[in-house]
């Protein structure tokens, strides 16, 4: 399913940049529909709290009501999978809610990369890494960078909705790359 959605509405970039938001966009990516209540259970929130929240989401046309269910127990889906953002005709207002998202995101990214550390072990432990250079690049050729990389990356995404297209052995990984160019201080 490649249905994803560019937003470009600074409201919008400003709901989702909520932890609570971010695990309740995730599950639904990752387990499709859910209840408040079922939300609530896997991220340690209220089933109140999950509710007020996919209220939020549902304003912004992020999240749908699913099929099946009335009231406490009206399961919510995603309406498209994957977000992105960011535009070079952003105005103000919507590059810094953009910034402001992006940040967030790269925080919960790095803090789940951290925490790994200790959850995971053997073979994960051994296959996990980080990977840094730096190099002389034309815009041209970071464009290219940035094509490859997300077309190595994306390349598993069939897998997270077709459980049948996961190989035995396999668990839920996080891949997360970026590119942009830099500042050195002296």
């Amino acid at each position: 399913m490649d249905r994803s959605r560019h937003l470009r509405d600074p409201r919008a970039l400003t709901a989702v940049a909520h932890p609570v938001r971010l695990g309740i966009l995730e599950l639904l990516t990752l387990e499709g529909a859910m209840t408040a209540s079922q939300l609530a259970e896997r991220l340690d929130e209220s089933p109140a709290n999950c509710s007020w929240h996919l209220r939020k989401l549902a304003e912004h046309e992020l999240i749908e009501e699913a099929d099946g269910g009335t009231g406490r127990q009206r399961p919510w889906q995603m309406r498209e999978i994957g977000l992105s953002w960011g535009a070079d005709d952003a105005g103000p207002e919507e590059r810094r809610a953009g910034d402001a998202l992006s940040r967030v995101m790269l925080q919960r990214w790095v803090d789940r990369f951290l925490d790994s550390d200790e959850r995971v072990e053997g073979e994960w432990r051994e296959a996990a890494a980080v990977t840094q250079t730096m190099g002389y690049l034309t815009p041209d050729e970071l464009v290219e960078v940035n094509r490859q990389v997300a077309e190595v990356i994306r390349g598993f995404e069939d897998r997270i909705r077709d459980v049948e297209r996961r190989p035995e052995g396999s668990r839920l990984v996080e891949l997360v790359a970026f590119a942009a160019p830099v500042e050195v201080a002296p």
